[in-house]
């Protein structure tokens, strides 16, 4: 209830028009990286400092003509060429209406191919792969067309540069885990943040945190490499005590939260020899993305109303 109420404030236009007016010097920014790239790259650096891996995001969706769908495309050009000059490691996280999915499902393909073409072709000093592409996951019309362009990336062009989220709210991810458990992939699990029916979707937290965990279990009985997306401490706790029972690799697995979120959950986790990711979204578009994080919690919402109150 509490997300539905958040997101159906979020569509109403005179507070989506305020927030992105003043949203970002408002308390926004915790959030997001910022408007351009040079900030993309600056947030990358430091976190990399701290021995933190990155996934940039230039934030985006549902572009509705191929000309901004080649210019979002572009702009994920520009970003690989910006870690490859920077010498900095990265991956980057694509939504596939951004690219075009939506116009026609080849297009989405294409421009998705260029950019899984150019993070391939980045590798460091030493030949090492230094980029890699996250195909993100979106609301449920374009699940089943995400899913067959990830598998055409992932057979046409680099299994080992190319990734896929699916989202543990969804009664039907359980059913893709299977299927795209032929071979080992990279899988990232999240909780799942859009607006969905209660006939396709966990109504309930407690049923979402409960196939988290089992799907959790199930990629990584499957073989996969599995991020393990959460700001959830209990979460966090039962997949650790889950791997060490069963021995799994710590190159198996890493944890991953968004920007400005538990960092320093994030850090302890770090400094405890595991692998961890923030993922780092930035660009001009970036209220859909914000109305979805304070719709993930309560006191995301607490904290964007004080920024305002104090300002």
């Amino acid at each position: 209830m509490f997300r539905e109420l958040i997101l159906s404030v979020a569509d109403n236009s005179l507070v989506s028009g305020a927030v992105k007016r003043y949203g970002l010097k408002m308390g926004a920014a915790r959030f997001v990286a910022g408007e351009h790239l040079a900030d993309a790259i600056a947030v990358t650096r430091q976190l990399q400092q701290e021995g933190i891996g990155v996934t940039l995001d230039h934030l985006g969706e549902g572009v509705k003509d191929r000309a901004a769908a080649g210019a979002a495309c572009q702009s994920y050009l520009d970003l690989l060429d910006a870690l490859d000059a920077a010498g900095l490691p990265g991956n980057v996280s694509v939504k596939l209406t951004m690219m075009g999915l939506g116009v026609d499902p080849a297009l989405g393909f294409e421009n998705a191919r260029r950019i899984v073409e150019r993070a391939a072709a980045v590798s460091g000093p030493d030949g090492e792969p230094r980029c890699f592409v996250r195909v993100d996951m979106e609301d449920t019309p374009y699940t089943a067309d995400t899913i067959a362009v990830y598998r055409r990336l992932a057979d046409e062009v680099s299994p080992d540069r190319v990734g896929l989220v699916l989202q543990a709210y969804l009664y039907r991810t359980k059913d893709d885990l299977e299927a795209l458990s032929d071979r080992p992939r990279r899988i990232r699990i999240v909780k799942g943040a859009y607006r969905e029916p209660a006939h396709l979707a966990y109504p309930s937290k407690a049923d979402v945190d409960a196939n988290y965990l089992r799907l959790v279990a199930q990629a990584a009985s499957a073989g996969h490499i599995v991020a393990v997306a959460t700001h959830d401490e209990g979460i966090i706790r039962d997949v650790l005590q889950y791997f060490q029972r069963i021995h799994l690799p710590r190159e198996r697995y890493e944890f991953q939260m968004l920007y400005g979120i538990k960092l320093s959950v994030l850090r302890e986790l770090a400094r405890a020899g595991h692998r961890t990711r923030v993922y780092v979204p930035y660009g001009e578009d970036w209220y859909a993305y914000f109305s979805r994080r304070l719709a993930e919690r309560p006191a995301n919402v607490l904290f964007f109303a004080r920024a305002l109150i104090s300002r």
